[in-house]
């Protein structure tokens, strides 16, 4: 059925000794063929001899076994034959299947997603890269039957047709092989570079939205500053702004790299990048003319910071010069050296006028600016107006000898004494909701104005231990009490103005953090409150300063009200966590910047607890008083100020128990607390073993209420910070008391449940025993209370 070429004759060699009797030419019936004149045309000549076959065949082409030359292995030769038809089969299906693998590619669809293009990329490389076997597989065999075909024992000829036959079988398969890797590399190509182009829309789509954004962000951002701070700040925002751009400077090279490797959609990837460029020129020039108009504004106001700086600093040093020292040449040239060498460091903008100002500065002028030059121009003049007239009368004492004339400084009132500072720069509006001080309070405290005491008692101040046999102490402590009481809330104030209520103002509320807005009462607590009642406790202390001895009735009055205290420091721990959250904040570097305070807002957020520990000064007075009433009023004065600062103490180590499962409010109201030794025994035999065995003592803190007493576990974090874990609460109404224990004066037990647990207590000595057994009876002694 595969036989090759076409044929043109058959000899048909008579059998011998396979029939009796001699066929007749014409019957071929004999020989096993059927063969009719319309069936089979071709000529079938009868031999009767191996011989006669060369009458029609050169014996050069005949085979050893027909009496000729050629060697012939007949069944060497059909194997091959049929080798070889079989490899052109083999072909054939090569060649179909590329041409179907072919056709597949081509009639592909590509997907929009750019993972469907990856998939489709490793699926098709994968399958490419199996037909590539496959056609190896087979060169491979069709370079074997080649090299077997000269080792065939045939005719020449017939071998060179067989090798020809195969040769041009191998041609086609390797043309087949050429043609198609041109044909998938063309097709790899352009799926990389519709994956390319899906991925670099993606960037553009996503760049377009992140420049939209940058665009509306630089609209927001004003040209114009209103403080060095904050214009500062503004700037930051831009180079942010210009960090972000250079991402569109990535995407439009990519875009450029695209376009350079000949890619299909060279025309839309030239229109995105233009499209980017444009966009990030239009955001480019608007924030360098918001930089260019910033930075001229953050001049502006760097000078005039300089020239407000130069002016505090020039009252500052008028209000510093001491006038005793103007009485002699030598005092008066040197204090008019210090103010001409202040003149001489001036700053530049002095030197201009202040239409010279405006106009240098007209580009970024605004009304706001304009009034704060003003402002400074103002105050320019009025402090050189003030050099001025102090260098005329130096001058005039330098060019005079004067007789030196020992001054004594009076004695100021304690009313009149003003605290000498600079003024902070405050919004007028805040003054109203804190300011309910009598007019002589300043806002501003001089932080080491305790240091130099001798300014408010005068230049002769006694040690203490001359004081204590002087009979004018009380009044010396008195007015100790008084100043620093005054102190106290001046610092108060300057802190309500000068950080809580900014927190109000608009133009400060860019610097405020997320996380601390509208937060105030959580970071100040009830400082208000604190502030109100000593503002007025203050005047009643003022009023005290002719009778000393009265001031123990001016504390009981207001007893109650020291309670605000407990709130304060129960909010304590709250505000500590929001200020460490928040203390890196620009917005308080700028108003601590604006206070001249030399401490941060943890410092004085701690002045309230620090103050009661002060009004032990009531100790002094109490040494000197004389009568017995007065006595007894500061004693119980005295007493109520100790019994808050244990409170307040107590409270603060309630703040740190965790573990409670309920509500502690509902406890009552906390009365001692303290660190104990505690052995615990059960009732049950089986716990009492376990109990027995225990010979260590577990260390407890205690803290005694109301209506319960619980057992807590001291622990302190790498924070070092301390708290307590809760283990255990007994009801007062269940608990009952052994005052002694064999064995130690310090311990005591306490039972529970009818002695079902029985907890032995030792107390570090023997007066804390003592105090906790008393506050624990009397307890006991009223079970109506401990039922409510």
């Amino acid at each position: 059925t595969s036989f090759p070429g076409n044929l043109h004759l058959v000899l048909v060699l008579r059998p011998t000794g396979l029939l009796s009797s001699t066929p007749s030419p014409s019957s071929s019936t004999d020989l096993g063929f059927r063969f009719s004149q319309d069936d089979f045309l071709l000529k079938m000549p009868m031999l009767r001899s191996v011989g006669d076959l060369l009458r029609y065949i050169d014996e050069n082409h005949l085979a050893s076994d027909f009496t000729a030359k050629v060697e012939y292995c007949q069944s060497d030769w059909v194997l091959l034959r049929s080798s070889i038809e079989t490899f052109a089969v083999t072909v054939k299906e090569i060649a179909q299947q590329l041409q179907g693998f072919g056709s597949e590619l081509s009639e592909t669809e590509l997907p929009d997603e750019a993972n469907a293009i990856e998939f489709l990329l490793h699926s098709h490389t994968h399958r490419y890269r199996q037909m590539k076997d496959d056609i190896r597989g087979v060169l491979k065999e069709g370079r074997l039957l080649l090299s077997n075909l000269e080792t065939l024992k045939a005719a020449k000829r017939d071998v060179a047709e067989e090798r020809e036959i195969q040769a041009d079988l191998l041609a086609q398969l390797r043309d087949m092989e050429e043609a198609f890797d041109g044909f998938f590399e063309k097709h790899h190509l352009k799926l990389q570079q519709y994956l390319q182009l899906l991925h670099y829309e993606s960037s553009f789509h996503q760049m377009d939205e992140v420049l939209e954004r940058l665009s509306a962000q630089e609209k927001e951002i004003a040209s114009v500053g209103t403080t060095v701070v904050q214009t500062e700040q503004l700037l930051k925002d831009l180079d942010s702004l210009d960090e972000e751009m250079t991402r569109a400077q990535v995407v439009i090279l990519h875009g450029h790299q695209l376009a350079a490797n000949h890619h299909y959609a060279l025309a839309l990837i030239v229109q995105r990048c233009n499209e980017l460029r444009h966009l990030c020129d239009v955001i480019s020039t608007a924030i360098r003319t918001k930089r260019a108009s910033l930075t001229r504004t953050r001049d502006l106001l760097v000078r005039l910071e300089e020239a407000l700086r130069w002016c505090d600093e020039g009252a500052y040093l008028l209000a510093s010069q001491m006038v005793d020292k103007f009485q002699t040449k030598e005092g008066a040239q040197e204090a008019l050296q210090y103010l001409s060498s202040h003149q001489e460091r001036a700053p530049s903008v002095l030197k201009n006028s202040q239409d010279t100002v405006s106009l240098e500065f007209e580009a970024v002028l605004t009304p706001q600016l304009q009034s704060q030059i003003t402002m400074v121009k103002d105050k320019l003049s009025s402090v050189q107006c003030m050099i001025r007239n102090r260098e005329q009368c130096l001058k005039k004492l330098a060019d005079v000898q004067v007789r030196p004339i020992q001054l004594v400084a009076p004695r100021p009132e304690p009313d009149q004494t003003v605290l000498r500072c600079k003024s902070p720069l405050f919004s007028p509006k805040h003054l109203l909701e804190f300011c309910i001080m009598p007019p002589f309070l300043p806002i501003e405290v001089m932080h080491d104005y305790q240091g130099n005491r001798s300014c408010l008692y005068g230049p002769n101040s006694e040690t203490d231990s001359e004081a204590e046999d002087n009979p004018e102490q009380v009044t010396h402590v008195m007015k100790e009490l008084i100043a620093t009481e005054r102190i106290y809330v001046d610092e108060l104030l300057s802190v309500l103005l000068g950080y809580r209520a900014e927190m109000e103002d608009p133009s400060m509320s860019y610097l405020i953090p997320p996380e601390l807005r509208s937060q105030k009462d959580v970071l100040f607590g009830n400082m208000p409150e604190i502030y109100q009642f000593h503002s007025i406790f203050l005047r009643d202390l003022q009023g005290c300063l002719e009778n000393p001895e009265r001031v123990g009735a001016c504390f009981l009055q207001r007893k109650d009200k020291f309670q605000v205290y407990e709130r304060y420091c129960h909010n304590k721990p709250c505000s500590e966590l929001l200020w460490r959250q928040c203390s890196d904040s620009p917005f308080f570097q700028e108003c601590q910047k604006k206070l001249d305070h030399k401490l941060g807002l943890d410092s004085y957020l701690l002045k309230p607890i620090q103050r009661l520990t002060k009004y032990q000064l009531l100790l002094k007075l109490l040494k000197h008083c004389v009568e017995d009433q007065y006595r007894c009023e500061l004693q119980e004065a005295l007493d109520s100020m100790l019994e808050l600062l244990k409170s307040v103490n107590d409270s603060m180590h309630q703040i740190a128990i965790t573990g409670y499962p309920g509500d502690i409010r509902q406890l009552g109201r906390i009365i001692l607390q303290g660190s104990f030794s505690v052995w615990i025994s059960h009732k049950r035999a089986a716990v009492r073993m376990k109990e027995l065995a225990r010979f260590k003592p577990m260390q407890r803190h205690l803290f005694l209420y109301e209506h319960a007493l619980l057992f807590c576990k001291r622990r302190e974090e790498d924070s070092h910070d301390i708290f307590y874990s809760f283990k255990s609460c007994l009801r007062m109404s269940a608990v009952a008391i052994t005052e002694t224990v064999k064995g130690d004066v310090r311990k005591f037990e306490i039972c529970y449940s009818g002695r079902e647990v029985v907890y032995i207590v030792q107390a570090p000595t023997v007066e804390v025993k003592v105090a906790w057994l008393n506050e624990i009876q009397k307890i006991l002694a009223n079970p109506q209370k401990i039922c409510q």
